[in-house]
């Protein structure tokens, strides 16, 4: 019986980058019938940890030299780089396997942010999917894989109707206010949990404060991220900026709201294949992604997201409810 392929995929960084990697794992299993090891960072080993087609997950930290002996012991017959870095190379240099190799497409996002031309027009995952091209592995459609577990402890009861609101962001403008998402909270008659991690804890405050509602539950840096996963999996709606759990919520049948401000769906970062029902709310103060990440606005220091309004939010929400 000829050996079966293995192969090494690698991606360093960040949640929703990995996440986004999961429909390439599964059709280069599936596909290829071949047993696939993914290398992370540590802090994002139990992203993939549940995952089916996965067979081993390694991580690399600083010191790489003992977890490269131990990588070349693995012989593998194909590397699968989605990070494409100067330390994946390094890392593909050092074990001499034959490498596909993820394209950024760097001079498309450039004119892309700065000449307003969306030269893209693909998302971020059918990029991963042309790195593997070559190899006859083609995108089965079948979306994001994430998996939950029930926690063995709850603190709120899950067989009810109920909205999870992911307030977090990697950056102030890629976030909503307080102000809007309390405006929303106002006026619904459905528990909102927020989520969000420990550095969102002043962020929540300020909106359990100042919301005329007692159907707010702050879960802001008081669940790990399965955990969180569990609770957006079970709920009604997702609302959320652009983060890493919008990522995770696209894994769910529920409907996701999103919001857009410095960062736009053209840069291929959108929900993908979430259910049909998901809307993208996207500011309507800038046409064009104002930075890669959002760190930077165009039209205000804060970041243009917070000209989002509050009604529309809520419009949104009740249309989807429905």
């Amino acid at each position: 019986m000829p050996t079966k392929l293995k192969i090494l995929v690698i991606r360093f960084s960040s949640i929703g980058d990995i996440i986004l990697t999961t429909p390439v794992v599964r059709c280069l299993n599936i596909q290829l019938n071949a047993e696939i090891d993914f290398l992370t960072k540590r802090k994002y080993k139990t992203l993939l940890s549940s995952n089916p087609y996965i067979s081993e997950i390694f991580t690399l930290e600083e010191d790489a030299k003992p977890k490269l002996d131990f990588l070349r012991d693995q012989h593998y017959n194909l590397i699968i780089d989605l990070q494409n870095n100067f330390r994946s190379l390094r890392l593909r240099l050092a074990l001499g396997v034959k490498s596909y190799i993820y394209q950024k497409d760097i001079f498309k996002r450039y004119v892309l942010l700065y000449l307003g031309i969306n030269l893209l027009n693909n998302h971020i995952v059918d990029r991963y999917f042309k790195s593997v091209l070559k190899l006859n592995v083609y995108n089965d459609s079948k979306g994001i894989d994430y998996y939950t577990t029930k926690p063995l402890s709850l603190e709120f009861n899950t067989n009810q109707d109920y909205i999870c609101w992911c307030i977090g962001g990697s950056y102030e403008q890629k976030k909503l206010s307080y102000t809007q998402i309390a405006d929303v909270i106002s006026k619904l008659n459905i528990p909102v949990l927020l989520l969000g991690s420990e550095k969102d804890k002043i962020l929540s405050a300020e909106i359990s404060d100042n919301c005329k509602s007692a159907n707010v539950y702050d879960f802001c840096g008081g669940t790990s991220i399965e955990e969180s996963a569990y609770f957006i999996e079970q709920s009604k709606l997702v609302l959320t900026n652009d983060t890493g759990m919008m990522h995770i919520a696209s894994a769910f049948d529920n409907p996701i709201i999103s919001f857009w401000g410095c960062t736009k769906p053209s840069l291929g970062f959108a929900p993908y294949l979430p259910n049909k029902k998901s809307e993208n709310i996207i500011t309507k103060s800038s046409e064009i992604p104002c930075s890669k990440h959002g760190q930077n606005c165009r039209v205000s220091s804060n970041g243009c997201i917070k000209d989002i309004r509050s009604q529309l939010i809520y419009n949104t929400i009740l249309k989807l409810l429905k």
